[in-house]
């Protein structure tokens, strides 16, 4: 598929993910359309002009006003957060995407795109996991409602008039990340980040254009009813990353903690805001999926999509601390 002048609905436009595709959409020529659940006005979104239709993704109305006149979907708006309710999440990422989905079905989409994760696998997974390796909810919302997601998309699989690509994502990071870049610079600003058993397993990191361009190459392809595991294919360990974040910011190294320390301190933290009525900063759940141990196989999408991330962690950290050095986080 030629994306040139093809017209791209983008959930979540107000979002990390789905601002930045919106801004590389526009530059390869593509129209682009939005929806976000925050009536608040986005500068960013404004000044590239785009349609914007605020409302909820699981508003059967919204999604079909939304979907007319669109060619592709890119589902980027989910419930992400490391605990809660289930039934919260289940509700936004599954469905909410489900009716997104067959709202494009009728509508005459012909391509939809979701954004999954690689936590579909949970916490423990073996080395080099493959898109057919076994997935795992680990009690947790997130995990499984995003294994849930996708299993009620792959049916809706229909080609040549409706196609479904799932694209698992790794930790995205770059300008405007909060989970990989905000949160932690700015608890290590406050001397109250760590990292888990010495920063030992792996951050499976994609810069969020090599992102955006395996979504774009998926589309291109039309690899439709096809997984994808995305990630910037380098071994990088948790204390090389956090580490490397904290330099750029002239930070103190952050300590390590034993991991269940680490939840114990993160929990008892979390009840002390809660007695104040403030929101947790930051969940013990979070260290789980700061603390996984291997890498994802990116094999398939290089073999299939000629993927090949063009920023490595270097020149993506260096587009980062530009960022950070002309925003106020």
């Amino acid at each position: 598929m030629n994306l040139q002048n093809k017209t791209l609905l983008i959930t979540g436009i107000d979002e990390f993910i789905g601002l930045r595709a919106a801004e590389l959409a526009i530059a390869q020529g593509m129209k682009v359309r939005g929806i976000q659940s925050s009536a608040d006005n986005n500068q960013t979104v404004q000044n590239l002009g785009i349609e914007v239709i605020v409302g909820s993704i699981t508003d059967a109305a919204v999604a079909q006003k939304a979907c007319q006149g669109v060619d592709i979907v890119l589902h980027t708006a989910q419930m992400a957060q490391e605990a809660g309710s289930i039934k919260e999440f289940r509700a936004v990422n599954v469905g909410g995407t489900v009716n997104m989905a067959k709202a494009a079905k009728n509508a005459g989409v012909r391509t939809f795109v979701h954004l999954s994760s690689v936590m579909v696998y949970g916490f423990n997974y073996p080395d080099g996991i493959t898109e057919t390796g076994p997935l795992s909810g680990e009690n947790n919302p997130y995990c499984q409602t995003k294994i849930e997601a996708e299993t009620e998309l792959l049916p809706l699989n229909a080609p040549p008039d409706f196609g479904i690509i799932i694209i698992r994502a790794g930790d995205v990071y770059g300008p405007g990340s909060i989970s990989w870049v905000i949160r932690p610079i700015l608890m290590m600003r406050q001397k109250l980040f760590a990292y888990a058993n010495d920063g030992k397993g792996i951050i499976n990191h994609v810069y969020i254009d090599n992102l955006i361009d395996a979504i774009f190459l998926a589309i291109e392809k039309e690899a439709y009813g096809e997984i994808f595991n995305i990630t910037d294919g380098q071994s990088t360990s948790w204390k090389e990353y956090f580490l490397q974040l904290a330099a750029m910011e002239n930070l103190s190294a952050p300590m390590s903690l034993p991991k269940e320390e680490m939840k114990l301190f993160l929990k008892l933290r979390a009840q002390g805001q809660k007695l104040f009525r403030k929101k947790a900063d930051i969940l013990p759940e979070s260290v789980d999926f700061m603390s996984r141990p291997y890498a994802y196989s990116i094999a398939k999408a290089q073999n299939l999509l000629n993927f090949q991330p063009k920023i490595d962690l270097e020149k993506g950290l260096h587009y980062t601390q530009e960022w950070l050095n002309k925003t106020d986080i």
